[in-house]
């Protein structure tokens, strides 16, 4: 375990509410975007804090009625509440994977949680804080599927995944010859093609595919390959200019040094799911 970061993590907490009110340049709901309800003001002058996180995502990101759960949606509480946040005054929005850059540039969330993978494309246009996971891309397969074994087996096969995801992007750049991908709007999407025998397999990270799996209305019906392919290193998304990078990676320090990372990762996706002890928990980069 690494040695708790303490020094001036307390005097940084006001500066770092007081910066974020400068993150967002109007209140979210103003225009018709996802999540958006017009009841928020992002930043709030130090009172509230917009978070962008996904809706449809089990054990990560999961909207249930007025309740939000999952991995991703308790880091975001802990790293605002360091910060100075208390819960009740964080409002969640969603965040899908194509808007996710739009979001931060239009001032709509301070801050995204939603398996936001870190790449120098996205970096052109948003900033990162962490990475607090390093996931790996895999498959998702029905049970009894002894044919694609990794993401060589896949010619001739239709595969979905999320348009404007690295997921997505990997297999058109690196596995696109001879595989049909269908773009979706959300993994939840393509999980339910998949269900219905529309697709025969659903490619992203491999703790998103086993959120999933794990779900009691497909219970016995997936398995995840376990052929992980990729590093995807998740990030904090915050608008390109901002003032509180440093802060959130003190909070994912002390995070992962007084053991709440992996309380959370156990409590989100199970004491089934093997993470990649060789990369995780993971040492956040420093601010660029």
């Amino acid at each position: 375990m690494r040695a708790t970061r303490k020094a001036g993590f307390a005097a940084m907490t006001l500066a770092a509410a007081m910066a974020l009110t400068a993150c967002s340049a109007g209140e979210p709901g103003d225009t018709e975007e996802p999540g958006g309800d017009g009841t928020g003001t992002a930043g709030g002058g130090g009172e509230t804090i917009t978070i962008g996180i996904k809706f449809d995502q089990p054990g990560l990101g999961l909207q249930e009625g007025s309740e939000y759960t999952g991995f991703d949606v308790d880091v975001a509480k802990y790293v605002a509440e360091k910060l100075g946040y208390a819960e009740e005054n964080i409002k969640f929005v969603e965040s899908v994977s194509a808007q996710r850059e739009t979001l931060l540039e239009n001032g709509q969330v301070d801050m995204i949680f939603a398996t936001y993978s870190i790449t120098d494309a996205r970096k052109e246009r948003v900033a990162f804080a962490g990475p607090y996971f390093v996931a790996g891309q895999d498959l998702l397969v029905a049970a009894d599927n002894s044919d694609i074994t990794g993401p060589d087996t896949l010619d001739g096969k239709v595969l979905c995944s999320v348009e404007g995801s690295t997921s997505a992007e990997r297999i058109r750049d690196e596995h696109s010859e001879g595989v049909e991908l269908y773009p979706a709007q959300t993994y939840s999407e393509c999980v339910e093609l998949l269900s219905a025998g529309n697709v025969d397999a659903v490619t992203t990270d491999d703790v998103i595919l086993a959120g999933y799996a794990a779900q009691p209305e497909y219970e016995g019906q997936f398995k995840v390959v376990g052929n992980p392919f990729s590093e995807e290193n998740y990030g904090v998304g915050l608008p390109k200019d901002n003032d509180v990078c440093e802060d959130v990676n003190a909070a994912i320090t002390e995070m992962v040094d007084d053991g709440t990372w992996e309380e959370l990762i156990k409590k989100n996706v199970g004491d089934n799911f093997k993470w990649n002890e060789e990369l995780n928990p993971p040492e956040p980069q420093p601010c660029a």
